[in-house]
């Protein structure tokens, strides 16, 4: 299981670019942490997600 903002998932195995193509999230504004390191965008498809992962994913908001 990989969790994923507090939540428990079943998707060890794939990418992070195949779970947020899965998801709502816009990857214009979104910054994505595993393990307490930042993935780069460019590594999204090379980052394969393993049991016992710790993934937080963050949107970015503007206000005025």
């Amino acid at each position: 299981m990989v969790k994923v903002n507090g939540k428990e998932l079943d998707i060890a195995g794939e990418s992070i670019s195949e779970f947020l193509k899965s998801t709502d999230y816009d990857l214009r504004v979104i910054a994505v942490e595993r393990n307490e390191e930042i993935v780069l965008k460019s590594m999204y498809d090379k980052t394969i997600l393993k049991d016992e992962d710790v993934v937080e994913i963050v949107s970015f908001v503007g206000g005025g």
